[in-house]
């Protein structure tokens, strides 16, 4: 069964919606495509570890992941929680309504909970820009986040939340009004810029 979730991949202050396609089927081994870096493809072995921590089914099946659009380097591990969400989705574990209405964001740790990622707000707006109701992201990412007026953020801290979120929408994880802050496009975009910076001299130190 084909079931897809969304994320993102981040370049400079960019973001682009990645789709995350996935298929449980008859056979055996887990494949991950779509130009994964090494990070996304040990994804995979994270994945396997949380789902089975949350006392989650984990199928002993054939899993093909694919990543597009295939023409965009994918890298790191913020690829993990939209993966995990889809292997469950597609393997009868969990309702698939909600997935086309949010973008999904996070790494995971091997006992099932969320670390924070980089590049939160152009990922934010962008979730703003493509019509997504929302985004699900770890509970240290919201605040940044919120800072883009017009989705709900759904902060969460471990796997079993957001299993929990997508079998009741009306469980709340700090929706919505996390900061009452109001910028303007011009004001997020020089947020961008500052961050960008800011990452390359982290860079150049190490």
């Amino acid at each position: 069964m084909l079931n897809k979730t969304y994320c993102s991949a981040v370049y400079g202050i960019e973001a682009c919606t990645i789709t995350v396609e996935v298929v449980v089927s008859t056979g055996l081994h887990y494949y991950i495509v779509g130009l994964p870096d090494n990070a996304v493809k040990e994804s995979l072995r994270r994945i396997e570890s949380a789902i089975t921590s949350c006392q989650l089914h984990m199928p002993r099946q054939k899993i093909v992941v694919n990543l597009a659009p295939a023409n965009i380097r994918k890298e790191g591990s913020s690829y993990d929680l939209s993966i995990a969400i889809g292997i469950l989705a597609s393997s009868g574990q969990l309702p698939n309504e909600l997935l086309e209405q949010y973008l999904i964001v996070g790494e995971l740790s091997l006992d099932g909970s969320i670390k924070p990622i980089r590049g939160v707000l152009p990922i934010a707006l962008q979730t703003l820009n493509d019509g997504f109701k929302g985004i699900i992201l770890p509970q240290q990412n919201a605040q940044e986040a919120a800072i883009v007026a017009g989705i709900d953020v759904i902060a969460v801290e471990h796997l079993t939340e957001v299993v929990q979120f997508l079998n009741n929408s009306k469980i709340s994880f700090q929706r919505k009004s996390i900061s009452n802050l109001s910028f303007t496009l011009k004001q997020i975009s020089m947020m961008l810029i500052l961050q960008m910076f800011g990452d390359r001299k982290i860079s150049r130190e190490h």
